[in-house]
């Protein structure tokens, strides 16, 4: 409500609800924000930067320091903006995360943008793909969602790793 509030917009309550229960947060809208897990906290930040109506967000590294479950939140939520007409820049190291929800790429390397366009553009720069066969064993990213199940509110991940 305070960032309706800041640009002076109508009828704050009727927008900050609309955006709570647009980004799944309606049942937390009475908690303090210090209480929102990683997820909750990002997908909040994305709900105020569309307040006004923006025709471009810009997002620096959504999902940086997220657990599993968190970066598929914002994924998803980020998948409904640009689902919706809305322009997303996004910043990212993880290239996972381009390849999932960008329609177009640049990529940067010491300050300056030495190729941009579209992953299949991208991937047309390299030699033509030698066949092997490789057997494909699952990756936690598989494994968690399939664990959680579909929507993957009640799970989080908790690893141990062993040196040999």
């Amino acid at each position: 409500m305070l960032v309706t509030r800041l640009r002076h917009l109508e009828d704050p309550g009727a927008i900050a609800d609309e955006l709570l229960e647009r980004f799944s947060l309606a049942d937390a809208a009475a908690r303090k924000v210090s209480t929102y897990s990683g997820g909750m906290r990002r997908r909040l930040d994305i709900a105020m930067s569309l307040i006004g109506n923006p025709p471009v967000i810009f997002l620096d590294e959504p999902t940086t320091g997220l657990d599993p479950q968190g970066r598929i939140e914002v994924w998803q939520a980020v998948k409904d903006l640009a689902g919706h007409g809305r322009t997303v820049l996004l910043t990212t190291q993880y290239l996972d995360e381009a390849e999932h929800l960008a329609d177009r790429i640049a990529i940067l390397h010491e300050g300056r943008i030495i190729v941009n366009g579209t992953l299949a553009e991208l991937k047309q720069l390299l030699p033509p793909a030698k066949v092997e066969y490789i057997e494909k064993q699952p990756t936690l990213e598989d494994v968690f969602p399939a664990i959680v199940g579909d929507d993957g509110n009640d799970g989080d991940l908790a690893m141990t790793a062993a040196a040999a």
